[in-house]
């Protein structure tokens, strides 16, 4: 059964809300007709058109270091617990060095320096691999700067990182639900989670919602919308 919360954020999609509340003050939605409300961290956002819709483009800065993100911060949203919700696209850029994947998420409770936030993203270009160890790394969770997905690979083997079918540079939707040091991640509407993180490194904290990617990754984003409590 589809709320009345759901049907007002799906018509406020449709009509193109620019970052205005939608059913409630806890609602928020952006479907990027302008860069209204982004402020972006390590490069450059524009607005383009990306297989046929509407889209944000994130473009990282000439002088980007190897291991720098770009983030797009939603607007002036306080997000603690609630709803994450987003179309993206992201393939490696041409000039992407040969183990790039195509790195692209949402950082979430990002702080006011804004290197530290928690982090889940896909790997689009595991996602159809054919060794088996990529695809078990489709998508990640990390937590910026301390737990970058290094230490928690090397620490804790596949418990922060699992398999999803990506197809690259396709439109695809993800979700995170987050509830005090819990987060799960849904894709393309799956009723059932693919990545479960029951100790989020930050703790119950809150901060802003932002778009995110890799400097090595084509990233785009047709939409996003927070919810909240």
């Amino acid at each position: 059964m589809i709320t009345a919360r759901a049907c007002l954020v799906l018509v406020a999609l449709a009509c193109g809300t620019l970052g205005r509340p939608a059913a409630s003050s806890g609602d928020h939605v952006w479907t990027f007709d302008s860069l209204d409300g982004l402020k972006t961290i390590n490069g450059r956002s524009e607005i383009v058109t990306y297989r046929g819709r509407r889209a944000v483009h994130l473009v990282a800065a000439p002088d980007h270091r190897a291991d720098d993100n770009v983030l797009a911060i939603l607007g002036d949203a306080d997000f603690a617990n609630g709803t994450i919700e987003a179309r993206v696209a992201g393939a490696p850029r041409s000039d992407a060095p040969p183990d790039a994947r195509g790195f692209i998420g949402m950082a979430f409770r990002v702080q006011p320096d804004p290197s530290r936030y928690e982090n889940l993203y896909l790997r689009p270009t595991n996602g159809r691999a054919d060794d088996q160890l990529r695809r078990n790394h489709s998508v990640q969770y990390a937590s910026e700067p301390d737990f970058p997905w290094p230490r928690l690979r090397e620490e804790s083997p596949g418990k922060y990182e699992t398999y999803v079918d990506l197809d690259p540079g396709a439109w695809t939707d993800v979700k995170i639900t987050v509830s005090d040091r819990r987060a799960q991640l849904f894709v393309n509407g799956a009723t059932q989670p693919c990545l479960i993180v029951n100790d989020l490194k930050l703790g119950a904290a809150h901060g802003r919602v932002a778009l995110w990617a890799h400097w090595s990754t084509d990233a785009y984003f047709s939409s996003a919308a927070i919810h909240t409590p």
